[in-house]
């Protein structure tokens, strides 16, 4: 059923790279734990221990604000179609703004998209995987166009202002250092 890896195989990278969501863990030592979905094309394996997500402008900023408090940081792939499985990446992270030169050089790796808000860029240090035999079988239809025509609409400028009225604290008060 399940296996436990110290990196990322050729078979898992490929995985990855069809699936169209995953989900992002996070928890300070208080305060609430977050899981957030996350779609487009905003994920990119590095190395076999190394991987990067584009983190976009969302209602709420609590990876970032998790991780200056905690750097642990769980992601999970469900395959939704084809052969059942669950991946779960386990590893320490750091966040990169526009403001840090790895964001910079980590940035172009993904596509041109308004409103990209950080990079996040995670050492893994255990792959499991698990059946996933309870995941429904599901279609995807297509990426949803709110979020990137909604940041095209507000221009760097609207979503700065719209970072600091809404990205500066978590849920519970925890600093994110957006701006």
């Amino acid at each position: 059923m399940g296996k436990k890896l110290e990196s990322i195989t050729s078979e898992l990278k490929e995985f990855i790279a069809q699936q169209k969501i995953f989900f992002v863990g996070t928890a300070a030592a208080e305060g609430n734990v977050n899981v957030s979905p996350k779609g487009m094309d905003s994920f990119r394996v590095l190395n076999s221990n190394k991987i990067a997500w584009m983190n976009l402008t969302g209602s709420g900023n609590e990876t970032a604000a998790h991780l200056l408090k905690n750097n642990r940081m769980t992601i999970m792939f469900c395959a939704f179609e084809g052969k059942p499985l669950i991946l779960r990446l386990y590893g320490t992270a750091k966040i990169y703004h526009p403001r840090d030169i790895e964001y910079k050089n980590l940035v172009d790796l993904f596509p041109k998209t308004p409103g990209t808000r950080q990079v996040i860029e995670m050492e893994v240090d255990l792959v499991q995987t698990s059946c996933g035999f309870a995941v429904p079988f599901m279609d995807y239809k297509e990426d949803r166009s709110v979020l990137r025509d909604w940041a095209q609409k507000q221009g760097d400028e609207k979503i700065k202002e719209y970072w600091l009225e809404k990205n500066t604290k978590s849920i519970d008060g925890f600093e994110t250092k957006i701006s």
